[in-house]
């Protein structure tokens, strides 16, 4: 579970507003690259919204990260005419332990923004957001790869999600870095040949993999545009290269992994449950992917249906805060409908995409991955 304060049960203090329409909520989704923040109502309405920067607490400390993040929550608060809430539900990006919702938790709710105050990994929001209830496992494959599930008793299972530290393989990020390894030995002689050796320097207009290493050590090619491999490995696959294959389908099987385990700590795996998936490169619907993804989950969780989440997990924050104040399921339903309408996403599989997460089935903001056309917390999962 993500962290509580005092607050509780958010019945005393914390700002109302609109009278039948109490009590509100502060919704967070901040990601490694951007945040986007809501004030929404307990009767469903929307009262502002803002837009910040990435929040990044490991790089800048925590106090200056919790400075960057009031710039969007005050931006949002003054649009609803309100100085704080009833309830803040914050889901953080960098929250990667329990430990880590605490101490976050209590530094948010020392702004002073709500009554009460609850902190989860953003990739509770992505999970929250396509499901109508909270109940189902998502796995987020953005820069990097995470897995949260959720029942509606509470019970949640999920990962550390720190890369290869914690054990992790994947992620657009990772899956760069594989390629640029195959394609540095593919070229030396050391590995097996592989395309990869000439698309992947093709991308930045050089003719070998030593240019292209040169020019990463060198600093001529930013490190921060590896991640731009990614797309080329699926291209390099999807054109027929083993070697790319291969790295392709080892994506998959950690992505039905990571869902398999924590459906089985939820004792679901054998149940009817939506298994999620987010993130730019889960969202991408590359063929290869999406269809070892499904192929796989059938085999080991049968009544699992696999879907692809389209709505914004700011949404996802507004729907855990509403869940908390015990909003009914109408007032939730019109704040669905006021992101997936503001996000561009209608439920058809050729709507835009939102830039962590994206798909639609036009009821719960996810998409079936049944065949139908459809992308990271310490390892940037969400990107």
């Amino acid at each position: 579970m993500g962290m509580r304060t005092a607050g509780g049960a958010d019945t005393a203090g914390g700002a109302r507003a609109g009278g039948a329409d109490a009590p509100t909520v502060l919704a967070v989704d901040a990601g490694n690259s951007k945040t986007d923040v809501a004030v929404v109502t307990a009767g469903g309405r929307v009262l502002g919204t803002a837009r910040g920067e990435g929040f990044r607490p490991p790089a800048v400390g925590v106090g200056p990260a919790m400075d960057a993040l009031a710039l969007p929550v005050k931006e949002a608060l003054a649009a609803a005419g309100l100085s704080s809430v009833t309830h803040v539900s914050a889901c953080l990006a960098n929250a990667d332990f329990p430990v880590e919702e605490e101490r976050l938790g209590a530094a948010l709710h020392a702004r002073g923004w709500g009554a009460g105050t609850e902190v989860r990994n953003d990739t509770f929001a992505i999970l929250r957001s396509g499901i109508a209830e909270p109940y189902g496992v998502a796995v987020v494959c953005g820069a990097g790869i995470n897995c949260v599930g959720m029942r509606p008793d509470g019970r949640t299972a999920r990962f550390p999600a720190l890369g290869r530290l914690s054990g992790d393989w994947g992620g657009g990020w990772g899956l760069a870095e594989e390629a640029l390894w195959h394609a540095a030995r593919a070229e030396d002689g050391r590995g097996e040949d592989t395309a990869l050796a000439r698309t992947l320097p093709a991308h930045f207009g050089l003719a070998t993999m030593y240019d292209l290493l040169q020019a990463l050590h060198l600093g001529e090619i930013p490190g921060r545009r590896r991640h731009e491999l990614s797309p080329v490995l699926f291209a390099t696959a999807e054109a027929g290269d083993r070697v790319a294959r291969s790295l392709v389908d080892r994506l998959a099987e950690e992505v039905v992994t990571m869902a398999t385990v924590a459906l089985t700590r939820l004792e679901l795996l054998d149940a009817e449950v939506p298994v999620l998936l987010g993130g730019s490169v889960l969202a991408a619907r590359h063929r290869q992917l999406d269809e070892a993804v499904r192929t796989l989950l059938a085999a080991r969780a049968p009544r699992a249906t696999a879907r692809v989440v389209t709505s914004p997990p700011v949404l996802g924050a507004a729907l855990l805060g509403l869940d908390h104040v015990g909003a009914p399921a109408e007032a939730k339903e019109r704040v669905r409908a006021f992101f997936n309408e503001s996000d561009g996403t209608d439920g058809s599989e050729g709507s835009e995409r939102s830039e962590r997460s994206d798909g639609s089935d036009g009821s719960d903001g996810s998409e079936r991955s049944d065949g139908s056309e459809r992308s990271a917390s310490g390892n940037g999962a969400a990107g």
